[in-house]
């Protein structure tokens, strides 16, 4: 580009202004690379922020990566760099050429905005279009009722490089297109309703399973184009699956081609290292008081909800982003300006975040992972909350699996971990999460975690699952846990479809599947996931037994469940459990059915309530309970008048 070139630009005052402010919410729209039509002459157009630039060019293939081959304009005070190559479309390779006027520092540097990128290790950003036509019109239409907070939302996790790999053809991984049919007729089957990609955004180090970004609006190239990333959306959505992201503004990797100090400062990072740097994961973190960073981190979120139509995104690490102390010791972290360990800034960022989110994107869901007691997560800004629509429960998945460790001898005087939960469920909009962190780094895999020998490990896991599916909250599993993989997930692997042929394996998916169908079908299962008038104990004291008795209950029908957990290899015969009316309670659900491997103990398909009181209700059942098993029954008002007048 000659220095005579007319000025051209996408950006307007009120642009910059929203920009300066932190308000911006589309700056992929103006920032970035656009291929466009000038005075009849095609070419690109390239803005980047570089405020302490003291030049910026543009190099790429296009011009055999000349450092000095296109120099690009300064836009007033603004801080952005600018100017309009024609002959350049898509598919051209390029990076900005910053020259700074810090030290005389010199970099090439990869575009923060970049639809895509070059696949790893290259680091190149690429020219592109984000044109597509979208086929889920009919999804869109109705996923404020799919993604509702009164919906069964059942979430299976999923990491698209390793969750199937096609031996055959050097182990390599499946693309988005091929990934699509395969991952919707298997959610489908197993009656999952939604799916969470772990992070697909562009990023450097396959081994950070997504979780160290470099491109914050660029599906990662390793599986396709934009348009394939575009194409697995779309196909999930038109079988009826919802799409959660991860999302990651957090922290972001040191990589030189990457946003660490991009122009010769700590541009996007805080400059003290004492806020500005991550100790556990080596990484940086945002300047989230600074004005343009707020407007990049926002347009990012809307970005994924504007152009890849995801329904949700799950915000990955707030803890560490809300606390100012957040793995440092004392010395090593500044509290903020009253004194305290809060990121005033990050409170200030993340209410903002989810008003904008709701506010634009009505039918959408925003999910916290967020690891303390920080109260009102999932609470409306406006009484003080946070603003997101709900949060992970990682007290619930701590405890639990603590205690599906110990042997059963023991539960006993551990019962508390089982009943503690229900003493805070309602505080927060809760998802129940059996997530990636759990299976890997020596922890041991979900079944490897579980007591006892072979037979007892897969009772125990078809009972954690029963469990998880009729406690209120929605749901997350993560993939390979539904089949008891014995080896802890590994990303460089497919995982151990194989496995299936056994039938404790086989079984145990089975009773996923039935359960996680159960749940959405049932509205007394999911629809006051989020209220205390859904649940009720039964009976939470029988630690001498480790059972435990719980109803569930829904708005929209006179259905009612009641679930009884039994936490020994004991089982019991005619062991007796209050109801609140008479009539038949339909077993729905035996964890311990042959055609899961279990032992085959069971109600023979449900069991007659008699007028006998018992834990203070009128009516009670004696119900065989197998061992290491849970047993679902189900009461619906018809039935108990066609019994009580049969």
């Amino acid at each position: 580009m000659s220095s005579d070139t007319p000025a051209f630009s996408l950006l307007s005052e009120d642009d910059l202004y929203l920009f300066n402010e932190g308000s911006h919410l589309r700056l992929y729209e103006k920032l970035g690379a656009h291929p466009v039509c000038r005075d009849g002459h095609d070419g690109t157009y390239f803005a980047v922020w570089a405020p302490n630039a003291k030049q910026v060019y543009l190099s790429g293939d296009f011009n055999g990566w000349e450092k000095k081959g296109c120099r690009l304009a300064p836009r007033a005070d603004s801080g952005i760099w600018e100017g309009f190559v024609p002959g350049i479309g898509q598919g051209a390779l390029y990076k900005y050429h910053i020259e700074s006027n810090v030290r005389r520092y010199r970099v090439d540097k990869a575009d923060p905005f970049a639809f895509l990128c070059e696949t790893p290790p290259k680091t190149a950003s690429v020219v592109w279009d984000l044109s597509y036509t979208w086929e889920d019109g009919q999804w869109m239409d109705r996923r404020r009722q799919a993604n509702g907070l009164e919906a069964p939302i059942s979430i299976y996790e999923v990491h698209p490089g390793s969750w199937m790999r096609r031996p055959e053809d050097n182990n390599r991984h499946l693309s988005y297109r091929e990934l699509a049919p395969r991952l919707a007729d298997y959610v489908n089957k197993m009656g999952f309703t939604h799916v969470e990609l772990m992070p697909v955004m562009e990023h450097p180090f396959y081994g950070s399973w997504g979780y160290q970004v470099t491109g914050y609006f660029a599906p990662t190239s390793r599986y396709g184009t934009p348009q394939d990333f575009m194409y697995l959306v779309d196909y999930l959505h038109r079988h009826g699956i919802g799409v959660i992201l991860d999302w990651v503004p957090s922290h972001f990797p040191t990589d030189d081609h990457g946003l660490g100090f991009f122009d010769g400062t700590h541009l996007y990072e805080h400059s003290d290292p004492r806020t500005g740097f991550h100790p556990d994961w080596k990484s940086y973190i945002f300047n989230y008081g600074r004005h343009e960073v707020r407007s990049f981190l926002l347009s990012s979120a809307v970005f994924w909800l504007d152009k890849y139509h995801a329904d949700g995104l799950r915000v990955d690490g707030v803890a560490s982003m809300l606390y100012l102390d957040y793995s440092r010791k004392k010395g090593e972290w500044v509290p903020n300006r009253f004194g305290g360990r809060e990121n005033l800034d990050v409170i200030s960022l993340l209410r903002r975040f989810n008003e904008e989110i709701y506010g634009n994107y009505p039918g959408v869901q925003t999910i916290a992972e967020e690891s303390t007691d920080w109260p009102m997560v999932s609470r409306p800004t406006y009484v003080g909350g946070l603003g997101f629509g709900m949060k992970w429960d990682m007290g619930w998945m701590h405890d639990t699996l603590e205690y599906f460790a110990r042997d059963p001898v023991y539960r006993k005087y551990h019962h508390d971990r089982l009943t503690f939960r229900m003493l805070y469920a309602f505080s927060e909009n809760f998802v129940l999460s059996l997530s990636h962190d759990e299976v890997v780094h020596g922890k041991s895999s979900l079944i490897g975690k579980m007591s006892g020998d072979d037979w007892q490990k897969f009772a125990n896991l078809r009972l954690l699952f029963a469990c998880m599916f009729t406690q209120p909250g929605k749901k997350l599993v993560f993939m390979g846990d539904e089949i008891g993989q014995w080896q802890e997930w590994d990303h460089e692997k497919s995982l151990d479809w194989h496995l299936l042929q056994y039938p404790a394996h086989s079984g145990l998916q089975r009773l996923v599947q039935d359960a996680a169908r159960l749940y959405r079908g049932e509205p007394a299962l999911y629809e006051l996931d989020f209220d205390p008038g859904g649940f009720e104990w039964m009976d939470c004291n029988d630690s001498l037994h480790s059972v435990v008795s719980y109803l569930r209950r829904g708005r929209s029908t006179g259905d009612t469940f009641l679930i009884v957990l039994n936490f020994t290899p004991v089982p019991h015969s005619a062991y007796r459990v209050g109801v609140p009316r008479g009539g038949h309670w339909k077993e729905v659900l035996n964890s311990d059915a042959e055609t899961y491997g279990g032992g085959g103990q069971g109600n023979l398909g449900g069991v007659e309530a008699v007028p006998s009181a018992f834990h203070g209700r009128p009516f009670s059942l004696a119900i065989t309970l197998p061992p290491l098993a849970a047993v679902v029954f189900k009461s619906s008002i018809g039935e108990q008048v066609i019994s009580e007048t049969g």
